[in-house]
């Protein structure tokens, strides 16, 4: 397995187009497609990936096998703790591993920057996220709600997982 750190235009451009695949296959089950559409110009488009990377810190990796492309992943460091902001995998490669070899590679960054802890926000509703993350050894600290713009919330848990 692979992990390609986005940094150049075209990769940037890559991974807008892949979350935009991935989020607009998996989200229906939880979304409405107005708040998908929205969510992914807001925070997963060409524009917004852009400048997470350059201006806000983040650190995006496409996850490659056998010269496929099967999902990506997104973090940000904080003082103590890394945010894992985004963790997704293609419908065809769920449920194979991708997902916890990607959290293997995340725990090793988070270590390489002597980060106590990673965090997330999950879903309520997003229940197989929620085990899968439960499984690796995150525990839910605390529940939010937060306004995102055009009438959309996120409710979500946050979970933490101690290095």
């Amino acid at each position: 397995m692979n992990f390609i750190n986005i940094k150049t235009d075209e990769e940037i451009k890559l991974l807008a187009n892949l979350a935009g695949e991935i989020w607009h296959e998996y989200w229906p089950i939880l979304l409405s497609d107005a708040q998908i559409d929205y969510m992914v110009n807001k925070f997963q488009s060409y524009n917004a990936i852009n400048n997470q990377i350059n201006i806000e810190g983040y650190i995006y990796n496409i996850i490659e096998k056998n010269s496929e492309i099967c999902g990506y992943f997104g973090i940000h460091p904080e003082q103590e703790k890394l945010f894992l902001s985004k963790l997704y995998v293609k419908k065809e490669f769920r449920h194979t591993g991708i997902g916890a070899n990607a959290f293997a590679k995340i725990c090793g960054i988070a270590k390489e920057l002597n980060k106590k802890s990673i965090y997330l926000t999950v879903n309520k509703h997003n229940t197989n996220t929620i085990s899968a993350y439960k499984k690796w050894g995150f525990k839910t600290i605390n529940s939010v709600v937060t306004d995102i713009g055009q009438g959309f919330v996120m409710d979500d848990y946050i979970m933490e997982y101690s290095l």
